[in-house]
């Protein structure tokens, strides 16, 4: 697959160093290219993207409200349809905005079949607002709403499956990927253009500040929540499993969970061992269910 060679995510944005939704969007622009409009909710992304009197997007982009991406970009296709005009509709919206306040938006718009890709880029927190849980965040990890202590562990609740939300609406094509697989990202954003209605990807990408890892580190946790089984990469195309991204050589939860800061509580508190425990039995479910 050619790939376009201008960078739609213009250089001197306001991201932390070594952020993962900044390389996962810059790849996403790559393959949707000029002819795009992009209708992003308060998050990260839009806060690094877009202070006032400056933008880093060479392409249309619409902010909405947290809960009503989904909505404004269904306005946008309806317009274009209007015109008469075939550009691109595409969502890039964080977790919290996918997961947890836009649910009903993103319900509706999956509903009533709108030829819209959404792309959530899943940090697994409210990293704009001070790391605070969100439906996205996994069992066990501490955040400022689910702090580890002598009463808690972290969250007590395992992620939402919002990929199988999305496949619960009748989507003909959902994915996951990761920033650590890029052309394997790049793939399945060309792959999800193939499709009429409306398309869901999910892509892993880690936030150094919320997860506690150096900026330098944030590939190698990405490929880690890959091999461990904690992230498990696959496509789902009209209903079917027609991809799955096979890991040749597994490692182990302790892996991922050593290199992260949200997760240290695991391994020095001999009270949370049973947690640590249970983070292995969820990879160990992900890697039988998609037969990684």
């Amino acid at each position: 697959m050619e790939t376009k060679k201008k960078d739609y995510l213009a250089p001197g944005h306001r991201a932390c160093p070594g952020c993962g939704t900044a390389i996962g969007v810059k790849l996403i622009l790559r393959v949707l290219g000029e002819d795009t409009i992009v209708v992003s909710a308060t998050g990260c992304l839009e806060t690094f993207t877009a202070t006032y009197e400056q933008s880093a997007w060479d392409v249309p982009w619409i902010h909405s409200l947290f809960e009503n991406a989904a909505a404004v970009a269904t306005g946008v296709e309806a317009a274009l349809e209007m015109r008469g005009e075939k550009t691109k509709v595409v969502v890039i919206s964080g977790d919290g905005g996918t997961f947890d306040i836009g649910m009903g938006a993103i319900s509706g718009m999956f509903e009533r079949g709108n030829n819209i890709l959404y792309i959530c880029y899943d940090n697994e927190a409210y990293m704009n607002t001070g790391v605070q849980r969100s439906g996205a965040t996994p069992f066990a990890a501490t955040t400022t709403t689910t702090p580890a202590g002598t009463c808690s562990f972290g969250k007590a609740e395992r992620k939402k499956d919002m990929a199988a939300i999305a496949l619960a609406h009748g989507l003909d094509y959902v994915a996951t990927a990761s920033i650590a697989y890029p052309r394997d990202l790049m793939d399945k954003v060309a792959k999800a253009l193939t499709f009429q209605g409306p398309k869901y990807i999910q892509l892993h990408a880690p936030c150094c500040v919320g997860w506690g890892f150096e900026p330098q580190e944030t590939i190698e946790v990405a490929r880690l929540a890959v091999q461990t089984g904690a992230v498990p990469l696959y496509e789902i195309e009209n209903g079917q499993m027609t991809k799955v991204f096979k890991v040749p050589a597994k490692k182990p939860a302790l892996e991922y969970l050593k290199a992260q800061g949200r997760f240290k509580h695991l391994l020095q508190d001999p009270q949370c061992a049973h947690a640590a425990e249970t983070v292995q039995q969820i990879c160990d479910e992900n890697i039988k269910r998609y037969g990684i």
